[in-house]
């Protein structure tokens, strides 16, 4: 099992939120880029699960949360998902499942691999874009002292 002592999240006030975004599907990804990336957050985008796990390993510093497709080729978001709660150095990293299925199955199926939520993705941009406003300010009062204004 992977153990990355030298990679710690970062976590300083004065730097923005942290934000790795997983999807295969390039249009989706920029699209989340461009909306995530209107907070003021630091956002790298991953198009894929091996992508995003040798990025995870390798990065200085690793993200606040995780933002992860469940419905990619070759390696999906559950299994994404169980590598990171499997690695020791990973493992402690919120991981937020943003997909276009809301089935009951994979919205369990997300929890029993130990995600920190289920969101489902809105069709709608104005929608979505409300959603991703929902989002970053739950995750920076997670992340950042209450005293600590809101990055929006």
């Amino acid at each position: 099992m992977y153990a990355a002592e030298s990679v710690v999240p970062t976590s300083r006030p004065d730097l923005p939120l942290s934000v790795l975004l997983v999807d295969d599907d390039s249009t989706d990804l920029e699209l989340a880029a461009i909306v995530f990336g209107e907070h003021q957050l630091d956002v790298h985008t991953c198009a894929g699960g091996a992508e995003a796990l040798a990025h995870l390993r390798a990065a200085p510093s690793l993200p606040h949360v995780i933002v992860l497709d469940l419905n990619m080729p070759q390696m999906n978001g559950f299994e994404v998902l169980d590598s990171i709660r499997r690695d020791a150095g990973l493992r402690h990293l919120p991981v937020v499942i943003l997909s276009t299925s809301g089935e009951a199955r994979d919205v369990t199926r997300a929890y029993d691999l130990l995600a920190s939520s289920y969101m489902v993705k809105q069709r709608d941009f104005a929608a979505f874009e409300e959603q991703v406003r929902g989002f970053v300010s739950f995750w920076t009062t997670c992340v950042f002292p209450a005293d600590t204004p809101l990055r929006s």
